[in-house]
């Protein structure tokens, strides 16, 4: 059916809803995985790239291949940003889990150091930089596409499920290497086991590619589409029409700072961090991380539901004092201690607290933008911030602590938070002026096809 200038298209049913954004989610899932499979496994390959008698160096080697991969976020963001805004969020869905396809079968078949030599750390970071092209892009379309699918009245709940499914491709990466843990030997997994993740993040990417086909594309860029027949139609996902907004990019900016940085530390860094300064065996820190990430996971709906009652702002404001004040006592207390149960309810403290942000940052920023650039708005300063202190949040970790100035890195992640908070204090509150709300309605020059 084709909608007409100046209708609205029927509003899908809440069946519909669901089934669209579990299809969605799924995607976002295996996107996940296979970005935090390198994670998760960068204390088995590490030295297979960047051979080296030292731990930390060889960590640092990988983490910096990580880092690097951040750099390409921004340009997926771009790239498949406008892609979504101008052809639709459902094409774009299906190319950024075509692309993350591709990066995780590139590791999973790359040959090592020891037999390529250089050729070997290359490949990796060609395939990592691949893969940062595709999350880059991902981001933005998905919670571009959940929050326009989502009903009135619950897009908190329904676009909270964009972190509820990065979260659980975090899970199945860490659960996949507790398997490998339990059947494999140290030295398999060192070897050759580490391969496996890859494969199976690779194949199931091509079964999500498949699905996301069968996707409904939004109503919100259906409408957008039909009207989009004036001087404005050249401007969707542009850069020239996104400079438009420069508020919006600003808070895009100042909302992902401290929530990336913190997100990345507790989520990602923390495995290495347990492992190398508080010195927990490997195997028990895996454990204390899924457990940690599953209970994040459950709690984000309840998050995104509890902001569609109360607002967006006070969860942000929930995040920006907590994350301030408690930073640097919890990643003290955690790299202090060897008893796993403290560990694990250090670690899920700080998840709890990054809670108030991962829970609704995706509806936020999307609430910000109108229709014909919310994708690219959306996805290219959210990507730039990670980019530039996300991805590097590791890398400034492990250099601190070669540098023997460990703890220097909690009062950096405190100080990120506390730049955020300034922001969530002044911002207005979202949910009561969002665009997602504004319908397009025609203008003269768009009915006549003139211009003036």
């Amino acid at each position: 059916m084709t909608t007409r200038i100046g209708e609205s298209t029927p509003p899908m049913s809440e069946r519909r809803v669901v089934g669209n954004v579990l299809r969605g989610s799924i995607g976002n899932l295996v996107e996940w995985y296979d970005w935090y499979a390198y994670a998760a496994f960068t204390t088995y390959f590490a030295k297979s790239f960047f051979p080296t008698k030292d731990t930390t160096a060889a960590f640092l080697g990988t983490a910096a291949v990580f880092a690097v991969g951040f750099l390409m976020r921004p340009l997926g963001g771009w790239m498949l940003g406008r892609f979504a805004d101008r052809f639709g969020r459902r094409s774009a869905l299906v190319l950024s889990v075509t692309l993350m396809a591709t990066g995780s079968l590139m590791i999973a078949v790359t040959p090592t150091y020891a037999t390529i030599g250089i050729a070997a750390p290359i490949l990796l970071l060609v395939a990592r930089l691949v893969q940062g092209l595709s999350v880059g892009g991902e981001y933005s379309t998905s919670a571009t596409y959940l929050s326009e699918v989502a009903t009135p009245g619950k897009r908190g709940f329904y676009s909270s499920f964009q972190y509820v499914t990065l979260y659980g491709g975090q899970l199945l990466a860490l659960g996949l290497q507790l398997l490998l843990q339990a059947v494999l030997t140290e030295q398999q997994l060192t070897s050759w086991g580490w391969r496996i993740a890859f494969v199976v993040g690779a194949l199931a990417a091509v079964v999500v590619m498949v699905l996301r086909r069968g996707m409904d594309e939004s109503a919100s860029f259906e409408e957008t589409k039909a009207s989009g027949t004036g001087k404005d139609a050249g401007d969707k996902g542009t850069l020239r029409a996104l400079i438009k907004y420069p508020k919006e990019i600003a808070l895009v900016v100042g909302l992902t700072l401290g929530g990336t940085v913190s997100f990345y530390t507790f989520a990602t860094y923390s495995q290495k961090f347990m492992e190398n300064t508080a010195g927990i065996p490997r195997r028990t820190v895996t454990l204390i991380l899924f457990c940690a990430i599953l209970v994040a996971a459950i709690l984000q709906p309840f998050a995104g539901k509890l902001s569609d009652r109360i607002g967006r702002r006070p969860l942000l404001m929930f995040f920006g004092i907590a994350g301030t004040l408690l930073t640097v006592p919890i990643m003290t207390l955690m790299g202090g201690t060897k008893q796993p149960v403290l560990a694990f309810l250090l670690m899920l403290a700080g998840l709890v607290i990054v809670t108030g942000y991962t829970s609704i940052n995706a509806i936020v920023k999307a609430e910000l933008f109108p229709t014909k650039i919310r994708a690219i708005g959306v996805g290219l300063p959210y990507a730039l911030t990670v980019a530039i202190f996300g991805g590097t949040a590791e890398l400034i970790a492990q250099a601190l602590k070669g540098a023997g100035h460990e703890s220097v890195f909690f009062y950096y992640v405190a100080g990120c938070v506390l730049v955020s908070l300034i922001v969530y204090g002044t911002m207005r509150e979202t949910s009561k002026t969002s665009e997602l709300d504004k319908k397009k309605r025609p203008e003269p020059e768009l009915v006549s096809g003139r211009e003036g």
